[in-house]
């Protein structure tokens, strides 16, 4: 009985699907509620106000940069299940735990706005960037071993949705090892890479590359 149990386990991709929008909106949300504005109280004018909302640019330039990484992750998962024609018990757990990883992110933003000068910070940082890939990657291998693709999937786009992971995730990686110049160097990196996979470059996309 446990094993015809696991068998009917996670078949549904779609509550999956749900389930994921409503984390990525809550995480999403966390990112702007963590933004700390000045109270009434630090603030007596003009100039001061202007100050204490230019002292916060870290924590809007981490706000931007997170964003833009679960808009990116909600979009490759929502491609993979897209193509995915039935879910199954180990599927839907490698998802959970990408989702998992998708939680984290308000908190690896947060340490990063406090520290940002620091290289373990951004390498946290960096570290979830990497394992949201990583499990994504997971999941489209798995997929694809266990036959779980839709038939009418073309090879092409079987191959591209690996390659545009793979080729992420170095670029985030060369962007990351930048912190051992300078961390707003990695910074700049990662929203350029981000920037780049948002907007697609008609070009590039014909190509398959992004």
């Amino acid at each position: 009985m446990p094993t015809l149990y696991n068998l009917i386990q996670g078949r549904n991709v779609d509550r999956l699907a749900a389930l994921s929008d409503g984390i990525f909106a809550v995480a999403m949300t966390l990112l702007v509620l963590d933004l700390h504005l000045p109270t009434a109280a630090q603030v007596h004018s003009e100039r001061e106000l202007a100050a204490a909302l230019c002292a916060l640019g870290p924590q809007w330039i981490t706000y931007g940069m997170s964003f833009l990484t679960l808009g990116i992750f909600w979009a490759g998962q929502q491609t993979q299940l897209n193509h995915i024609d039935e879910g199954t018990r180990d599927l839907t757990w490698i998802h959970l735990g990408f989702l998992f990883a998708v939680t984290l992110v308000p908190l690896s933003t947060r340490l990063l706005a406090e520290f940002i000068h620091y290289r373990v910070a951004l390498g946290l940082y960096w570290l979830n960037i990497f394992v949201l890939g990583a499990v994504l990657y997971w999941s489209w291998a798995y997929a694809t071993h266990r036959d779980l693709i839709r038939e009418d999937t073309p090879d092409e786009i079987r191959a591209s949705i690996c390659r545009r992971i793979l080729i992420a995730q170095t670029w985030y990686a060369a962007g990351a090892l930048l912190c051992f110049i300078n961390t707003w160097f990695s910074i700049v990196a990662i929203v350029l890479v981000q920037l780049n996979y948002a907007i697609a470059p008609r070009a590039w996309w014909r190509k398959g590359d992004v």
